[in-house]
């Protein structure tokens, strides 16, 4: 198969007739400049001990969000095992 009859060919090419231009026409219209954005500063890269101090401290906002996901689990087996007469069902585990 020709890969050039895929496509039907390009119509022809008519340029439109261009209009007098008037004297008291505006000038052209500049497109708008790009905005400004300013380079943020540079900030060095943390010190060892920087980086443990962050990773200690984000280590201890997970393990107390684990906490909490934990307590909900347990909640929601009690729910359960109230509402099922004492047996959770199997399909947690």
């Amino acid at each position: 198969m020709n890969p050039y009859m895929m496509y039907p060919p390009y119509q022809p090419y008519v340029q439109a007739p261009q209009q007098p231009s008037q004297p008291a026409q505006q000038p052209a219209q500049q497109p708008p400049a790009a905005p400004y954005y300013p380079l943020p500063p540079f900030v060095p890269p943390p010190t060892p001990e920087q980086e443990i101090e962050a990773l200690e401290a984000y280590k201890a906002e997970i393990e107390e969000e684990l906490k909490g996901i934990e307590a909900r689990i347990k909640e929601l087996m009690e729910s359960l095992t109230k509402e099922s007469g004492g047996q959770p069902s199997e399909t947690g585990k």
